[in-house]
């Protein structure tokens, strides 16, 4: 998590080479998700099996704007294990979900994600909740969620009617920015 080499003498769980780096880390980890998310009332819960419920833990809904709730009343509702954010069509919000490309233990990319991440270029990209997958969010317009299988490569990209189980783990260190995605869903979808 350091740039800087841990002292010799550093215990074997640290992850910062002083109480200064600590600090920074302990303040990124506190903005890790964009403002362009965060700012949209467009926010549920979820339980286990990633499945929206409100901030009440009734049944959510991807598609019925009544049953979101605004990011920080869902950030302190103890309904359910985690958040959700809802793609909505009223804005060209989208989420490309990568999944089964990175390998828990070593923080290694496939191959064909890392080239994805790559060309998605600056924006923000966090870590699945199973910790073996990535969500690319970005802008772009994609009225039709499409799921492409290549091979190893299984990819989701979503626009609208769908809610992404977020968990705020940025992936290395990606951006808390929203960057146009639209070249890179083109050529997902040739």
């Amino acid at each position: 998590m350091c740039p800087n080499e841990l002292p010799l003498m550093a215990r074997s769980h640290a992850r910062t080479c002083s109480p200064r780096c600590r600090k920074a880390l302990s303040r990124a980890a506190k903005n890790t998700l964009p403002a362009e998310l965060t700012t949209r009332d467009r926010w549920v819960r979820r339980d286990a099996d990633k499945v929206p419920l409100t901030t009440a833990g009734t049944a959510a809904s991807s598609t019925n704007l009544r049953t979101w709730s605004t990011h920080a009343d869902a950030a302190a509702s103890p309904v359910g294990v985690g958040l959700g954010f809802v793609l909505s069509d009223v804005d060209d919000v989208v989420c490309v979900d990568l999944d089964h490309c990175l390998n828990p233990l070593t923080g290694r990319l496939a191959p064909w994600a890392a080239a994805i991440v790559r060309d998605a270029g600056p924006t923000f990209v966090e870590v699945s909740v199973s910790g073996t997958g990535l969500h690319i969010f970005g802008r772009a317009e994609v009225r039709q969620g499409r799921r492409i299988r290549r091979g190893d490569e299984h990819i989701e990209i979503y626009g609208q009617g769908r809610f992404i189980a977020v968990t705020g783990r940025r992936f290395r260190s990606a951006p808390a920015v929203l960057a146009d995605l639209s070249d890179l869903i083109s050529e997902l979808t040739a």
